[in-house]
């Protein structure tokens, strides 16, 4: 196995990240400890974490030092061979140059044509572009403009070629105009109406909530509460149905990736968070194996042994080991497994894992939950992505739980599949070791304090900062992580709004082909045979709808659509008249499918007389789920 290089001990204020120094006080000392705490406490907004819990982050992070590299490294000493492995660990993350991430920020929403004149003639990439510009929000198109200002200034200075000048994106706004182009749901309510603390709006931009927020706010008594009440977020009711990470097709997907981008942007701009992204530098990594592996390339040694994994075997196997019978166990995850027998037990997996030898019955409870912490932080890059990283920290400086958890939602839709995958599984797994905690002692914030420095603290991370730096970022990652945990069944969806600005942009991008269809249309004989569309357009006008389910028997049903219809009722009207189904009904998804989205699973609450007015040229088809 490729050796790891070991990760350095705790060092001393001040002490260069080189310099071995065998005798140096450790960093994190109670006398240390006690005078970076009384210098954090004046800024600290996250006391709901309280200082006792913290002393659990802070033994986390020296049993971490202690433990060495992990994944085959040895122990914390500061030979040549860990100085060559910290220059290794410097490159993962880059700071970028001048100019460097407004072009990063514009090229992955899509906009590169703003700044590069050899895209400008691309016809498809214009019209493209025009139809992604005309469903922005006020605040997203502030978002980009912003950018795009300050690249130019960047190029004037470089005397480059010159960039469109941001008047020839943005038109001024004419009277009466609605933000998001006037055509979609978005501007369409008032983002400052009175609304509950507890509950979620996702039909409004969520950097129109936080503007008429900044603008109305009250002064505020401060941010902490207590950990068992945080608020008790819920999604308003979506008539139309909630959309979940994997309900959209691929297509989809990749433009709201590119609208998620601008509007979580533009909702730090609304707060005056300035986002400093760093780009990851490709570093040596192993390419086999089961630790130190990147995800991309450990999903795809585990897909082709079963296509359709999205979540790492060996992950999976620890997280079941510990289910199996360790829920109870006293401080799982807070209690380190020996580090020696960790070493060891992460040497006989690689070796034995995918040949099915490994004693899982000898493997303790903490040390599997030790080898699952060490999974997730010998991660090459870390799992919440280098790009991002500071942004999650961030989300601490914005002044309200509900813009954090806005920001939140937005940032797991920002990650690549593989990483919101493994994300997802984690959390739902923390949250199991949490319903224990009558048990095993393992509340939310004892859970959240623990899994921060394995999440957050990367290799190489903590030689960047300094102990003051470090020590103001413990509670706030602990937040994060606990957030993640609380909130997770609403961190995975795809809010309303951003659904509906897809759907206007794919009616953009229609147009023009509904012109040429016109065109083959005048030149195509008619016939006296009544089409199957006409068939349906028939069927539409008298309040039905054509149902597709080509697994069952009846292939083919009009349904009459109701008030009261859902979407589980159209599925349940299928099923009863057909038991030979092979598919089970919990295998089966009724898709919405044309019209204004390419393809998307539907919620079985929803209510589809209320999707057909929003979609109304859809076509509606049972089949198997595609996530």
């Amino acid at each position: 196995m490729h050796p790891e290089p070991p990760r350095s001990p705790p060092r001393s204020p001040g002490q260069h990240p080189a310099g071995p120094k065998p005798n140096t006080s450790p960093r994190h000392s109670p006398q240390s400890r006690a005078r970076a705490r009384a210098a954090c406490q004046r800024c600290n907004s996250q006391d709901s974490l309280d200082e006792l819990q913290m002393d659990d982050f802070w033994k986390e992070v020296e049993n971490i030092a202690r433990s060495g590299g992990g994944a085959g490294g040895g122990g914390g000493g500061r030979g040549e061979g860990a100085r060559e492995g910290e220059v290794q660990e410097e490159e993962q993350q880059k700071a970028p140059e001048e100019g460097e991430q407004e072009e990063a920020w514009l090229t992955e929403a899509g906009l590169a044509r703003l700044f590069d004149d050899s895209l400008a003639a691309d016809q498809d990439q214009e019209e493209d572009s025009a139809a992604f510009l005309s469903t922005l929000t006020r605040t997203q198109a502030a978002a980009v403009e912003r950018r795009v200002t300050s690249l130019q200034q960047t190029l004037r200075r470089r005397n480059r070629q010159h960039a469109p000048d941001v008047r020839d994106i943005f038109r001024p706004p004419k009277e009466n105009d609605e933000p998001g182009g006037g055509g979609s749901e978005n501007g369409q309510k008032d983002a400052s109406s009175a609304e509950a603390e507890t509950e979620l709006d996702v039909e409004v931009a969520f950097s129109e909530q936080a503007l008429s927020y900044r603008d109305h706010r009250k002064p505020s008594a401060g941010l902490s509460s207590p950990d068992d009440k945080l608020p008790n977020f819920k999604l308003l009711r979506d008539k139309t149905g909630q959309t979940r990470i994997g309900d959209l097709s691929p297509l989809d997907m990749k433009k709201v990736r590119r609208l998620v981008l601008v509007e979580m942007t533009a909702l730090f701009d609304t707060a005056g968070v300035d986002l400093k992204a760093h780009k990851a530098v490709k570093v040596k990594a192993k390419e086999t194996g089961l630790f130190a592996v990147p995800l991309a390339a450990l999903l795809d040694q585990d897909q082709r042994r079963a296509p359709g994994t999205k979540v790492p075997f060996i992950l999976q196997r620890l997280m079941n080991h510990i289910e199996e019978d360790g829920l109870d166990t006293e401080g799982l995850l807070r209690i380190p497994g020996a580090a020696t027998r960790v070493k060891s037990l992460c040497q006989e997996l690689e070796s034995s894992f995918y040949e099915g030898t490994f004693p899982w019955q000898q493997l303790k409870q903490h040390d599997a939950a030790s080898l699952l912490k060490l999974f997730i932080r010998e991660l090459p890059h870390p799992l919440l992505t280098v790009e991002y990283l500071n942004a999650f920290l961030a989300v601490n400086k914005l002044p309200t739980k509900k813009q954090q958890l806005q920001a939140l939602n937005l940032l797991v839709l920002l990650l690549p599949e593989a990483n919101q995958d493994t994300l997802k599984a984690l959390v739902e797994f923390f949250q199991r070791v949490i319903d224990h905690q009558a048990k095993n002692k393992m509340s939310l914030n004892n859970v959240s304090v623990v899994m921060a420095p394995n999440i957050f603290m990367f290799k190489g991370f903590r030689s960047k900062i300094t102990e003051q730096q470090e020590f103001s970022m413990a509670t706030g990652t602990a937040n994060i992580v606990r957030l993640l945990i609380r909130y997770q069944n609403l961190l995975w969806t795809i809010p309303k709004f951003i659904v509906n600005q897809v759907r206007q942009q794919n009616m953009e991008s229609q147009k023009k082909q509904n012109k040429e269809r016109a065109v083959r249309k005048l030149l195509k004989k008619i016939t006296d045979k009544p089409s199957d569309k006409a068939v349906l357009e028939q069927e539409n006008s008298q309040g039905f709808i054509r149902v597709q389910a080509p697994q069952f028997s009846k292939i083919s049903m009009a349904v009459q659509l109701t008030e009261h219809l859902q979407a589980a009722d159209v599925l349940t009207r299928f099923l009863s008249q057909d038991s030979s189904v092979a598919v089970k009904g919990e295998e089966l998804c009724l898709y919405e499918i044309g019209g204004n989205i390419k393809e998307r699973c539907l919620d079985g609450e929803t209510f589809m007389k209320d999707l057909f007015q929003l979609n109304p040229a859809a076509e509606w088809v049972i089949k198997p789920v595609q996530r």
